[in-house]
């Protein structure tokens, strides 16, 4: 059992309201149990909402607002599932302020909010382009 990026299995919770289906994860999805999430959403955002960037501690929108707290409160939402249902490995989206584990968005290296706390946790995250 693992957590998942919620938008690889078809969710619709992208900033741009779409999902970003991936042909391996859902074949994965017919042998293990993937559990989605998308921690903006759990962190009160909207959707679709304004896309964000990670500058410096903060997260931040296109257009300036700070919703750093929106992100946090969604990435420990996202660690209490994971604890209660004992997950230990989470697959997560490349490029996203909550959920990169290399990048943030294009060219810029750097881990998301998510995966930060998720790996001060002991979660294992590895990004869409690890799977097998």
């Amino acid at each position: 059992m693992k957590l998942c990026s919620a938008c690889f299995l078809g969710v619709r919770c992208l900033w741009n309201r779409a999902s970003r289906p991936n042909k391996k994860i859902l074949e994965l999805s017919k042998k293990e149990i993937l559990i989605p999430i998308c921690p903006e959403q759990l962190g009160g955002l909207s959707t679709p909402r304004e896309p964000c960037k990670i500058v410096g501690n903060k997260v931040i929108t296109r257009s300036g607002k700070d919703v750093t707290d929106n992100y946090n409160r969604g990435a420990e939402e996202a660690l209490r599932i994971a604890k209660f249902y004992g997950i230990t490995e989470a697959i997560l989206k490349q490029g996203s302020p909550s959920c990169g584990c290399a990048t943030t968005e294009p060219l810029k290296r750097g881990e998301g909010v998510t995966v930060k706390l998720f790996r001060q946790n002991g979660i294992k995250v590895i990004s869409q382009g690890q799977i097998k």
